[in-house]
């Protein structure tokens, strides 16, 4: 049951992260998805993968694209 709690926004997140149209949401929604996936690690008794999810996924990856996305220019039609 618990399981379902935690899978559940699992894939919401993803879904508003691959549909989003602003490329800065879908990171922050990225962040959350990788977030999530941490504490469902930790749930599974899986303490050094949850680390390493949070800290590279959630904090590195997630910086990274930011960065990214702030130095490219913006063309709307």
């Amino acid at each position: 049951m618990i399981l379902v709690l935690f899978s559940i926004p699992l894939i919401v997140f993803a879904l508003l992260t691959v549909y989003s149209k602003d490329l800065l949401f879908s990171v922050i929604f990225l962040a959350v998805v990788s977030m999530n996936l941490a504490l469902l690690f930790v749930f599974l008794q899986a303490p050094d993968i949850a680390i390493t999810e949070a800290a590279v996924n959630a904090g590195l990856t997630t910086l990274i694209y930011v960065i990214a996305i702030k130095k490219t220019r913006r063309h709307e039609e």
